[in-house]
């Protein structure tokens, strides 16, 4: 069995409080985007077999094989040959892993007639990061607690083109854009700041991570600039970058 893991983007992202457990507490609002996408093929096998070309990471502890071993520790489901074609950037804010995780554990709750509902596959994705419940939904969703509580969220932004991009050679871990992180309140919260025309947001929709990544990584920052220098009606690093987006009048 095939799926197409696809990345989304952060529209806004408020880092509130650091949480006794570690986390950060935050909001956001997730969208999917169809931009580029991953292959992901899993099929039964004799032993677990992991094939990523590519990668430059141990592939026994990439989130598909975590999938499978959450779902084969629950249901004894059989070994599976997992084969995964990388088109997501890592270290981008696009949520690569996390998409090929949620895509994992869709792929095998069919593959193996498992009968998981939507919920019951977030509630074990939000196991495996804070972020891959969303692509378990995949449609806008805001979020809060540590990423992993979603409320669907109305959005339509068919009046726009979206642009993303990444400097080349540019890379950004999540642990590195936390450690630079001072969590404080938004100027204006961003449930309201979102309800705002499309047109407001550059004053008032905000990436937390945004001041201290650019520090850091100044192309990043040039890029969201050159976004709004091409006529961007929005333009923000995504996530914890490096991956910037812009959203032109279509």
């Amino acid at each position: 069995m095939k799926a197409f893991p696809a990345p989304k983007l952060n529209l806004g992202l408020n880092v509130k409080a650091k949480r006794p457990d570690g986390y950060h507490e935050l909001e956001t609002l997730f969208v999917p985007v169809d931009i580029f996408s991953d292959v992901l093929e899993m099929v039964e096998a004799p032993a677990l077999q992991v094939e990523i070309p590519g990668a430059d990471w141990p592939v026994q502890e990439d989130l598909t094989v975590k999938a499978w071993r959450l779902l084969s520790d629950e249901f004894g489901i059989p070994p599976v040959r997992i084969y995964l074609e990388k088109h997501i950037p890592a270290g981008a804010g696009l949520g690569g892993g996390s998409s090929d995780a949620a895509s994992a554990l869709k792929l095998l709750n069919a593959l193996f007639s498992l009968g998981l509902s939507d919920a019951a596959l977030a509630a074990r994705a939000a196991v495996l990061g804070s972020d891959c419940a969303f692509f378990i939904y995949n449609t806008p969703m805001f979020a809060t607690g540590r990423g992993e509580v979603l409320e669907p969220y109305a959005l339509d932004l068919s009046r726009f083109s979206i642009a993303v991009e990444i400097p080349e050679g540019e890379r950004v871990s999540t642990r590195e854009a936390y450690a630079g992180i001072a969590p404080a309140p938004a100027p204006v919260p961003l449930r309201e700041a979102l309800s705002r025309p499309v047109a407001c947001w550059k004053d008032c929709v905000f990436n937390d991570f945004e001041k201290t990544v650019f520090a850091a990584h100044p192309r990043i920052g040039a890029l969201k600039e050159e976004m709004y220098r091409r006529g961007a009606v929005y333009a923000a690093m995504s996530g914890s970058g490096a991956a910037v987006f812009g959203l032109f009048a279509a």
